[in-house]
Parts: C-alpha cells; sequence; structure tokens
C-alpha cells in the first residue's frame, strides 16, 4: 500500500488578547512593558486519506510576525510528503531556512508544523500522543503560576492560589524579582503562611538578579522549603546558575527562554540546573524536545516544561522521572475542549493527539491566514 501523503496545509496567526494587562520582575525593572497579548502561530495540515493534525507555537510581546512569515516561506515544502517521516520532513524545513540559523525564530516558526506532524501520527494510530510517545503515568503534577504575578495584590494572590487549590491544582508559584527584595519576601511569607507548609511552592525571578542578590535571596528563603527558585539570572548565564545550585538547598529551575537544544546541553554540561524546564514551541516544536529530553534524563535532571500545558501535558507524562507541569488557563479560549485537573495532578486526556480542535473563537481571532495545496 503506497504511503498517505500531505495534501493540504494551513498556517493562521491568531491574536489572543489577555483580560488584564499582566507584569512580572522584567517589568517592574523597566525593561518591558505588560503583556496584553499572545501571539499564536496554528498549522494545520491534511493528507490525502483525510487524517488531520494541529499545532502551535507562540510568541509573548514580540516576534509572532516573524514566526508566521518565516513558516510561510517553507510550509510549502511539506506537500506531498509522507507525515511519518516527522524526523526527515523536520530537517528538510529546517534546510529550507539554514541560512537564518537553528535557533530562535527560525526553529520556532517549524514548531508548530512539527507539533501538527505528531498531533497526525498520533491521530492516525488512535492514541492520546503521550501514548504514542510511550508514557510513564497517566497523571503529572500540576502547580498554577497565573494567579501569582506581580500586577496582583497579596490579597489577590492569596485568593488566586486558593481557588486553584480548590480546583485540583497542586502546587503554587508565584513571581518574585521586584527591585525592592524584601518586598518579595513579604509577598513569599504571606503566600506560604496562607497555603501551609504541605502545600509546593515555586518561585520565578524571570531574570532579574545579579548573581549577588540571587544568592542572598536562596539563603534568606530556604525556611520556606520550596520547589524550585526559577530564572534566578540571565538565561544563559550557565555559569551562574551552577555556582547558585552548588551553594543553595532549594533546587534552581531555568531553561524557558532558551530556543534550541544545543543551548540546552550548555546548561545540562555545566551542571546549572535540578529542574529543567525547555518549552516545546520555543526549542522547535516535539521533536527537539525528545531529543533534549533524553540528555535531561540522562544527566538526572528533574523536568517542568514551561507554559503551553496542551502540549506539555504529553510530554512530562513521557518522561521517564516525576515531572510538573505549569497550568495556565489563558490558552482556554482557543480549544474546544478543556484539561482536567484532580488530587494535585493534571490527567492525560484519552482523545486521540494532542486531544484538542480549534475553538470558533481562535477562529475570529485570526489575523491573517494562508493555504497550501487543496483543501
Amino acid at each position: 500500500m503506497p504511503a498517505d501523503r500531505i495534501r493540504h496545509v494551513a498556517l493562521s496567526s491568531v491574536t489572543l488578547p489577555l483580560a488584564n494587562p499582566v507584569s512580572d520582575a522584567k517589568v517592574l525593572t523597566g525593561r518591558q512593558k505588560p503583556m496584553t497579548e499572545i501571539a499564536f502561530l496554528f498549522a494545520e495540515i491534511a493528507t490525502h486519506d483525510g487524517q488531520r493534525g494541529t499545532g502551535f507555537g507562540y510568541s509573548k510581546r514580540a516576534g509572532g510576525r516573524a514566526q508566521y512569515a518565516h513558516a510561510k516561506e517553507v510550509a510549502e515544502g511539506l506537500l506531498g510528503e509522507d507525515p511519518s517521516d516527522i524526523g526527515r520532513v523536520y530537517d528538510k524545513l529546517l534546510w529550507a531556512g539554514a541560512s537564518v540559523g537553528r535557533s530562535g525564530v527560525a526553529t520556532q516558526a517549524l514548531a508548530a508544523i512539527d507539533v501538527a506532524l505528531w498531533d497526525l501520527k498520533a491521530r492516525r494510530a488512535g492514541l492520546p500522543l503521550a501514548k504514542l510517545l510511550g508514557s510513564y503515568r497517566d497523571e503529572v503534577r500540576t502547580y498554577n503560576t497565573s494567579g501569582g504575578f506581580l500586577h496582583a495584590p497579596i490579597e489577590e494572590v492569596k485568593e488566586r492560589a486558593s481557588a486553584s487549590l480548590q480546583a485540583g491544582i497542586g502546587g503554587i508559584k508565584i513571581k518574585v524579582g521586584q527591585p525592592d527584595t524584601k518586598a518579595d519576601l513579604r509577598r513569599l511569607a504571606a503566600v506560604r503562611e496562607h497555603i501551609g507548609d504541605d502545600v509546593p511552592l515555586m518561585v520565578d525571578a524571570n531574570q532579574q538578579w545579579d548573581r549577588a542578590t540571587a544568592l542572598r535571596f536562596g539563603r534568606a528563603v530556604e525556611e520556606f522549603g520550596l520547589v524550585w527558585i526559577e530564572e534566578p539570572l540571565d538565561a544563559y548565564d550557565a555559569e551562574g546558575h551552577a555556582r547558585l545550585a552548588e551553594a543553595l538547598d532549594t533546587p534552581i529551575a531555568t531553561g524557558e527562554m532558551l530556543s534550541s537544544v544545543a543551548e540546552h546541553v550548555r546548561l545540562i554540561e555545566a551542571r546549572a540546573a535540578d529542574v529543567i524546564q525547555p518549552d516545546a514551541p520555543r526549542v522547535g516544536g516535539i521533536t527537539s524536545f525528545l531529543r533534549l529530553a533524553t540528555l535531561a534524563d540522562h544527566a538526572g535532571l528533574d523536568l517542568a516544561p514551561h507554559f503551553a500545558m496542551e502540549i506539555h501535558l504529553h510530554l512530562a507524562a513521557a518522561y521517564p522521572r516525576e515531572a510538573w507541569v505549569e497550568h495556565f488557563e489563558w490558552l482556554n479560549p482557543l480549544f474546544e475542549e478543556r484539561l482536567e485537573t484532580r488530587g494535585g495532578r493534571m490527567v492525560v486526556p484519552d482523545r486521540p493527539g494532542l486531544g484538542f480542535t480549534l475553538s470558533e473563537q481562535c477562529r475570529r481571532w485570526t489575523v491573517e491566514r494562508v493555504e497550501y495545496g487543496k483543501a
């Protein structure tokens, strides 16, 4: 029997507005403006046999239009390809845009396509993506970040932490990294007192400290029993993170801002993290993520993928070590389905592929769309 082939590809640029402007330490230190929207790149792939797959990538603040533009330049190369040959197809598209490199926008533009191919492959097999990859568990530990941003007053942070725990989410992460470290410590103490000593608690400084400040903060918060301190330093300061990981009892987590496997390899080789936080859309898709996950497991690292729980739930379930998934409800309007949380864990859906279909609201938020091949 001849292999099924790709007959149609559609790319969509979608802008998701946020209900309220969002601020973390990058805003309070003057490096960025509050975030008001997220740009998404969706890829929809169909074969001659009528099989379909959908994937997405994203960019916060800037870069969304660049991802979409690059994807448009290479996507036509998918037509006529066997969608099961994901590795070969990925390399073909990578070489089509080789002059702009193998990181950043160059690979992030391929992420939506790569995710769509994996979604398609799992759907053809009639399996959730986690099962296709070879899952170790059907539920993954989950924690909430969206209620802990710095623009929110501390009473609101506490209320949203309670709501998250009542909704079956297991841990709480709050943002730190303000110019006044004492203000961070006051917020952290208030949240720890509010949720109790037994609830997993994390903090995220979004790269806003120098090495000395990060070390002082890390020593000051040992009493809070944090699961990790996230991005205490610049994302590319592997040596500094390694020194912190060696000096502190609290685990160090980082990696979300890196945009290639090679950049994560530097973290791993430097022993710069106890918890590695790759983002599949940022490193170029599931194909790249799986390569990285193998290296991380070999190095004995814990895994906590960044954002995009709709993708990362499946990847965390297929990681040999018990992982964490970051719960963000921001993307809910884009999809018809919802993920279930219970007992502190997120449940892998039993639907084939990623288990999601695009909503009509997602279609209405589409800014631009292009199609290749026969629909």
